[in-house]
């Protein structure tokens, strides 16, 4: 069985373009995996922010100490997940 080699590149396509095509042959989606990432995390910052704050504040600690975790946790595995998707320079 052969592996698939890249076809050289088109003389009519731009070279930019043409890196761009590759890039997103290679990975698929990454804008839009990167995008649902940052917004995510942004939300969990947000939600870290109300629930930290509820906590200074002392309402309700039984509810808002396990929140503030799962907000915290959101935060962390977006960014975990940003840096596995990062491309391999």
């Amino acid at each position: 069985m052969t592996e698939l080699q890249p076809k050289p590149k088109p003389d009519s396509i731009d070279p930019v373009l043409w890196s761009r095509l590759q890039a997103e042959a290679k990975s698929p989606f990454r804008g839009l995996r990167q995008f649902v990432y940052a917004s995510c995390a942004a939300s969990g910052a947000i939600g870290g922010v109300v629930f930290f704050f509820k906590l200074l504040a002392g309402r309700d600690l039984q509810a808002t100490v396990p929140n503030l975790g799962v907000q915290i946790g959101v935060v962390a595995l977006m960014v975990w997940l940003w840096r596995i998707d990062r491309p391999k320079t």
